[in-house]
């Protein structure tokens, strides 16, 4: 077993902590006040390639292996969390255009989308459809050279900034997975309408509800066969639960270390606060979990680098990896006391974005049932 990164990836870290530390964390507290999509930080990914790490060389992309994004994906969100949005969904974009878009289309897309020019969004749940993604509403319905979409999506990333949007929607009624099909959706269209939502955190996310009232595109633009729409994105969605594990645990780590920093310096009774087992033993308890944590994730993605079932593993980092940050950042904040809770501090700010991935793409219950089947077998699912 190697348990060691490469000096490119070592070379990596380095260079992503200091872009972190120097750019990101500096806009972080803007960004949330201001609800702005931060279209510098966007640039300044995409000219450091972290757009492009799963888009094809041939369009400018990296080809990047998944423990390398998972590095990525950890470093940018010790800077500013509602960053590694960025790398979640550009990553997915060029995976899934990259492999099943047409010509015209990766041509359109995916440069732009590396470059941090254009964004694409993931559209796939639904108002009444959430966890269950096999049972959209949204339809898509042939008619000659095009299709007409009609639905709305619900809690969509990016959205109010998104120039284009991956569009899951259903083309055959009598099937559940086998009939959806995902779409290349350019959101200047006729038909599209964009509503904010008024989220508790992660406001530079910018997240809205879609909706497409017979939204007519060209077949082209279809993304593979009719009825793979499904599977497309369950299979990004195994790494990419691991990546979002990865970028709550980024903030949490550097929320620790900042937090150990000032208990070694603030002093009460006398004595430093670190020197008080009621400070010390729950750092050293945290410190213990976001390693295991942390070793758990690149486990995962070591595994999908060799094309080894990696699913147990992608669920179980998803419902943990939040959930533990949350914990994390939420005692390091109680350890600043009063001015902990103030917006002078990030903690507070952290706390509100990470809690959001304790939802988004999974919840805890859902990833549960997922470890479980796995481990002993679909007969274990909940009727």
């Amino acid at each position: 077993m190697e348990f060691a990164y490469t000096a490119e990836q070592e070379e990596l870290i380095r260079t992503l902590r200091a872009f972190a530390r120097k750019e990101l964390a500096p806009r972080a507290a803007r960004v949330d006040k201001s609800g702005e999509f931060p279209w510098d930080t966007w640039r300044q990914m995409g000219e450091l390639g972290l757009l492009g790490l799963r888009t094809p060389a041939a369009y400018g992309g990296q080809e990047a292996d998944l423990v390398t994004m998972g590095i990525a994906i950890e470093e940018v969100a010790r800077g500013d969390f509602n960053a590694s949005y960025g790398i979640q969904l550009a990553g997915l974009a060029g995976d899934i255009i990259g492999r099943n878009g047409s010509d015209e289309v990766k041509k359109r897309w995916l440069a732009a989308n590396a470059r941090g020019e254009a964004v694409i969004a993931l559209a796939l749940t639904e108002p009444s459809v959430g966890s269950d993604a096999a049972n959209l509403v949204c339809r898509a319905v042939r008619e000659g050279n095009e299709y007409v979409i009609t639905g709305e999506k619900s809690g969509i990333t990016l959205a109010m900034v998104a120039q284009a949007a991956i569009v899951f929607a259903r083309t055959d009624a009598r099937s559940k997975a086998r009939g959806v099909t995902a779409f290349l959706v350019p959101l200047d269209l006729p038909g599209v309408s964009r509503s904010p939502l008024r989220d508790l955190g992660s406001h530079g996310a910018v997240r809205a509800v879609l909706a497409f009232d017979h939204v007519r595109i060209p077949a082209s633009h279809r993304l593979g066969d009719e009825g793979t729409g499904f599977y497309q994105v369950m299979e990004g969605f195994d790494y990419n639960r691991i990546l979002i594990a990865l970028s709550c645990l980024g903030v949490a780590q550097v929320s620790l270390e900042e937090t150990m920093a000032y208990v070694k310096e603030r002093r009460a009774f006398g004595k430093a606060l670190a020197t008080f087992e009621g400070i010390s033993f729950p750092i050293a308890e945290a410190a213990t979990h976001l390693d295991a944590a942390r070793w758990l994730c690149y486990r995962g993605l070591w595994l999908a680098d060799r094309g080894q079932p990696y699913t147990k593993e992608s669920a179980m980092a998803k419902w943990w990896g939040p959930k533990l940050s949350v914990e994390t950042i939420h005692q390091c904040l109680l350890f600043h006391g009063h001015y902990g809770y103030t917006d002078e501090l990030p903690f507070e700010r952290r706390l509100r974005d990470v809690i959001g991935l304790e939802v988004g793409d999974g919840t805890a219950e859902v990833m549960k049932i997922i470890v479980a089947r796995e481990l002993m077998g679909r007969e274990t699912l909940p009727y």
